[in-house]
């Protein structure tokens, strides 16, 4: 048979496999890609080449390979959803580098980045000064979200939550845990999360915000307080 034509044929087999396997997959990989998936893609996406133009070995050893790391992916993205710690150690964790206009070097450090890009990130974002940030927190995918101490104050204040900047009272922010408050008011860790299961949650990933008020009593704002349904939007 003509190269040409075998080439046509197997790229029509591995383009077709590609696009099953990409929806299979999810629009995930483009949202919010992170290491693994952004790793995931290329390898798949190399099967896909391979499967097209290397006509010196047969065609279903590049599919079977293809549909392995497909279906690994996908067997990954599941355990990942029943498992935070497996979704932790496969994707990390959002990580505060910033809070209330102080960078907190070892949170950045874990991070690997560096002064220079965080800076660079904030001009970015149309900020010049740290003082001006509220929360900076570096994300899974490698993104820098930021809040701002004037939109952050709004926020709160339409919560009817109240804050005390000269305390520096939140321990947790956007389901992360701000260790350094923990520490600074006596607590930890332990305490934190024995506090939530008191009050009927089980990680802190399900809380927005949480601080201690003035006789150190834990006030919790949960993301599922704020949900509303799709159908009730579209009326």
């Amino acid at each position: 048979m003509n190269e040409a034509l075998v080439v046509c044929v197997r790229g029509i087999i591995s383009f077709f496999t590609l696009l099953i396997f990409t929806r299979i997959l999810g629009k995930q990989q483009i949202g919010q890609i992170t290491f693994f998936d952004y790793i995931l893609g290329i390898t798949v996406g190399s099967f896909a080449a391979s499967l097209t133009i290397d006509l010196s070995s047969a065609a279903w050893p590049h599919w079977v390979g293809l549909l392995t790391w497909a279906v690994l992916g996908v067997l990954m993205q599941l355990v990942s959803l029943k498992s935070k710690n497996i979704s932790q150690y496969m994707n990390d964790e959002a990580v505060i580098v910033i809070h209330d206009g102080k960078i907190l070097g070892k949170n950045l450090e874990s991070t690997k980045f560096t002064l220079s890009e965080l800076l660079q990130q904030l001009r970015l974002k149309d900020i010049f000064d740290v003082n001006e940030v509220k929360f900076a927190i570096i994300e899974t995918n490698g993104q820098l979200s930021v809040f701002q101490k004037e939109l952050f104050q709004n926020m709160i204040n339409s919560m009817n939550i109240p804050s005390n900047d000269n305390l520096n009272n939140e321990v947790i922010f956007n389901g992360i845990i701000i260790d350094d408050n923990l520490y600074k008011l006596n607590f930890d860790r332990k305490w934190l999360l024995s506090q939530l299961n008191n009050q009927g949650f089980d990680n802190p990933s399900e809380i927005f915000y949480a601080y201690l008020d003035s006789s150190k009593k834990l006030k919790i704002d949960a993301y599922k307080n704020k949900i509303i349904s799709s159908k009730n939007i579209f009326k």
